[in-house]
């Protein structure tokens, strides 16, 4: 993703010198279309005041010299003159272009930081309970009072229950997404993944990412996704990561990135099952993805 925000960048430094390199030539075209017209408006002087002076010889030799240089300086004005209209329809062209990849760059940078963010966020360690001044004594926690992390949420185990193996948890938050209880499977799935079992941390970033799918939060949904594809890209489950990254896409507004996230799913998970490749239609309707 910086990448692509670096190359959009450097893109957007180069439009700026191509305007002004096409100013610069509709400017010199300007001028000497400005040269001659003076040089044609005295051609048309010296043309009044010949034929006060003396009349046109009848050979012709010269007025029709005279008449053919007008002609000429004419269409070379003519020309000059569509050349430069034609400059300045680029000079906005670039110009326009240049404004919308500026705001496309405001928003991929804003959506960007905000991802590392609520990313940064969710991996800022706990904070240590403060340490023993010296000279006290820390009163001992009586072993029959385990202090057990409350879970906030309805659906939530009781405080003072033993705390649920990561499958039962998984199990019990793709109950409640069922439910469309949202809430409890966001708190099913963190759950899972705070015991650090390996083998499930890629189920509980997908249920993750569908709970908060689920509750429109489609920016923190978008990087429960991405995580999920990344612990696990060569297993079953990784196609549904990308088509839930790119349902998080659309609903943050980004058609580009999610038609380009289907448009991985089709290259490097060609075998998928039906019910898979019909969500992934739908999705790719909704985008306008060609």
């Amino acid at each position: 993703m910086r990448a692509a925000a670096v190359w959009l960048s450097l893109a957007l430094l180069a439009q700026p010198a191509a305007a002004q390199f096409e100013s610069r030539e509709a400017i010199a075209l300007q001028n000497q279309i400005l040269q001659m017209r003076q040089e044609l408006e005295q051609l048309r002087a010296r043309g009044t005041g010949s034929a006060i002076a003396a009349p046109t010889p009848r050979g012709g030799g010269g007025g029709g010299g005279g008449n053919e240089m007008v002609g000429q300086l004419l269409d070379r004005v003519t020309a000059m003159e569509e050349e430069t209209r034609r400059l300045r329809g680029r000079v906005d062209e670039l110009d326009n272009r240049n404004r919308r990849l500026a705001a496309d760059l405001q928003k991929l940078s804003e959506d960007m930081e905000f991802r590392l963010n609520q990313r940064e966020g969710a991996a800022t360690p706990p904070t240590r309970p403060p340490a023993v001044a010296a000279g006290q004594t820390q009163r001992p926690v009586p072993p029959t009072a385990p202090v057990v992390a409350p879970v906030v949420g309805p659906g939530a185990a009781p405080a003072n229950a033993a705390p649920r193996t990561p499958e039962r948890a998984l199990l019990d938050g793709q109950a409640a997404l069922g439910r469309r209880d949202f809430t409890a499977a966001e708190a099913a799935a963190r759950e899972a993944l705070a015991a650090r079992a390996g083998a499930q941390q890629a189920n509980a970033q997908l249920l993750l990412g569908d709970a908060l799918n689920g509750r429109r939060d489609f920016g923190n949904a978008a990087i429960a996704y991405n995580e999920a594809y990344t612990r696990a890209r060569t297993s079953p489950r990784a196609p549904d990561a990308l088509i839930g990254l790119a349902g998080a896409f659309q609903g943050l507004g980004n058609k580009r990135e999610a038609c380009d996230t289907l448009g991985d799913l089709r290259t490097n998970h060609p075998g998928i099952t039906p019910a898979q490749q019909a969500r992934a239609d739908a999705l790719r309707a909704r985008a306008q993805c060609r």
